[in-house]
């Protein structure tokens, strides 16, 4: 039973181990997709979301079709209106007022560590920006040549705002100014759209803010490690966190009958686009109970926008009114995330786990705050977990311990009985019986732990303090791999060591290899892995060792006691 058992977790481990790293590879390798002209818009469509924008169908407002081809190529770029706040350099394109680029100064890039992190950017390299406009025919939009109105452009000493403001007017008259407000130490930008009634009747204004990407990410993985989610996300209060991957949006563009894998119409909720350690979202206010429509879209030349639809009060003639929909561009911080919309420190996403993970986070967070340092943080977080879970673990090694004990028992059984199986399974369990050993007590511990272990994997994977942290020495940055691959030797040599001091089945010479394979193909694993969870396994590995050891000794002075009475 115990071999069977044994086993049967070896192959499991190994054929999970191999489908990962083949599902890695194929991702890694994939070809880029070709460069595809979004399907035309259905009767259903709206007709007053500019070309490139076309939102999904909404009951409020429906016409015939979208105008224009969809497609993603975007406009000649006009003047550039750079913006420098205490955290952010920001370049607004008068053509459409779209926002082209984010640096965030408080962050690095990956590969240019002396260089800001960039958050929105369009370049030959890549295309991810922030558009909004307004809804209907001859209203200022995303491709509206916008009249910049003069004021600074950088965040003065003892200033908490700044505001930049662009200029346009309708076919009809009406009169719009798009205002960006940036706030000292946020990442959130107000975003408002005022318009001037210039018409003899009411007018109800409508507004969509979209993001328009490919599918690249600024973030480097490497092909064998865990990478997060990219895409789009999708938030309300009825559906909670959807997301909406560029495959989904593939499928709605080739079936645009597809049912909806989210909640169009809604009166709440934010869109998203979400990368490894950063987000950037539009917050409509939840308060008033706004009417949105939320719309997914792909894009000729690669690209995909996600954006949201809000519906503004009525204006009457003369007067003048505004829509608001603050911009959140920045990194996934839990605590800032959760103060800026309801919801949105759900981007920092631990999965089914998320129960277990936050708490341990936040008590990672809170070793840091003495510690002052993400590194040694790990190490004693990884302690307080082992301690916490001691009498488990002490449990199983017992249970290890006693099969190693009796190994010279179960090969002479083996030996006498190996060719009758039905017979060795029997004297096997009356020899577990007579010994008092459990052949699942080292096995159903562990179980228990595998989502805190889970969880922390999750934690580590996902905490963008981590990111560009330094530990000692050689290690500075905890989220990137071990640029010397000490950390994966010293795991390897310490996965080594457990497997030795741990009893393994010692007349199966099969398992046997295959336990000693194991340290060495984790290991490799282990180089492409951030360092941060690989210390997180060292320290853990290094802490089981000790426990084996220490329950090793006990059971043999306890057999040596035992003997020595006997005489």
């Amino acid at each position: 039973m115990k071999t069977d058992t044994q086993r049967l977790i070896l192959v499991m481990i190994f054929l999970l181990s191999g489908f990962w790293l083949w599902e890695r590879w194929q991702v890694a390798h994939q070809p880029p997709p070709p460069p595809v002209t979004a399907a035309p818009a259905t009767p259903a469509a709206r007709n007053d979301v500019p070309a490139g924008s076309a939102a999904a169908p909404s009951a409020a407002t429906s016409a015939a079709s979208v105008p224009g081809a969809a497609t993603g190529t975007a406009p000649a770029a006009g003047e550039i209106v750079t913006v420098h706040t205490d955290l952010m350099d920001v370049d607004i394109d008068n053509v459409g007022g779209v926002i082209t680029r984010v640096a965030l100064l408080k962050h690095r890039s990956e590969g240019a560590k002396d260089e800001p992190y960039l958050a929105l950017q369009r370049n030959a390299e890549r295309t991810f920006v922030a558009q909004s406009g307004l809804v209907g025919k001859g209203l200022p939009n995303h491709t509206t040549t916008w009249q910049v109105e003069p004021g600074p452009r950088e965040l003065a000493s003892g200033a908490d705002t700044l505001d930049v403001k662009l200029a346009a007017t309708a076919e009809n008259g009406d009169r719009v100014t798009l205002t960006y407000t940036f706030h000292r130490g946020s990442y959130l930008v107000d975003t408002r759209y005022t318009i001037t009634n210039a018409a003899s009747a009411p007018l109800t204004p409508s507004a969509y803010f979209q993001f328009t990407r490919d599918t690249k990410s600024a973030v480097v993985h490497h092909s064998m490690a865990p990478s997060s989610y990219v895409g789009p996300v999708i938030y309300d209060a009825a559906d909670k966190y959807k997301k909406v991957d560029f495959g989904e949006i593939d499928k709605d563009a080739a079936d645009p009958s597809r049912k909806s894998p989210y909640t169009k119409n809604n009166d709440n909720g934010w869109v998203a686009m979400v990368e490894h350690y950063f987000v950037t979202a539009w917050v409509p206010s939840d308060a008033a109970k706004t009417p949105r429509e939320f719309y997914t879209r792909k894009l000729g030349d690669g690209l995909y926008s996600a954006g949201v639809i809000v519906d503004g009060k009525p204006i009457a003639p003369g007067a003048t009114g505004s829509i608001d929909v603050p911009l959140y561009v920045g990194p996934q911080d839990q605590q800032v995330l959760g103060g800026v919309a309801k919801g949105l420190d759900l981007v920092v996403d631990y999965g089914i786990f998320t129960i277990i993970a936050a708490p341990l986070f936040i008590f990672l967070k809170w070793l840091h705050g003495y510690l002052g340092n993400w590194g040694w943080s790990i190490v004693v977080m990884t302690i307080v977990i082992k301690g916490f879970f001691y009498p488990l673990n002490a449990r199983a090694a017992r249970s290890m311990a006693k099969m190693k004990l009796v190994a010279p028992k179960m090969k002479a059984l083996q030996e006498q009985y190996g060719k009758d199986k039905q017979q060795l399974q029997i004297r096997m369990m009356e020899l577990y019986k007579t010994e008092k050993i459990n052949p699942l007590g080292g096995c159903l511990p562990i179980l228990v732990q595998i989502p805190v272990f889970i969880s922390l994997y999750w934690v580590l994977l996902s905490a963008i303090e981590l990111r560009h942290a330094p530990w000692i020495g050689w290690i500075h940055d905890l989220a990137a791999p071990d640029p010397y691959f000490i950390l994966p030797v010293l795991y390897a040599i310490s996965a080594w060591a457990q497997v030795k001091l741990s009893p393994t089945p010692a007349t199966d010479p099969i398992q046997q290899k295959m336990f000693q394979i194991m340290p060495i193909a984790f290991s490799v694993m282990f180089v492409f892995f951030p360092s941060g969870l690989v210390l997180y396994w060292l320290v853990n590995n290094l802490l089981q060792i000790a426990q084996q050891w220490h329950v090793n000794r006990m059971l043999e002075r306890d057999a040596a006691t035992a003997a020595a009475k006997k005489r």
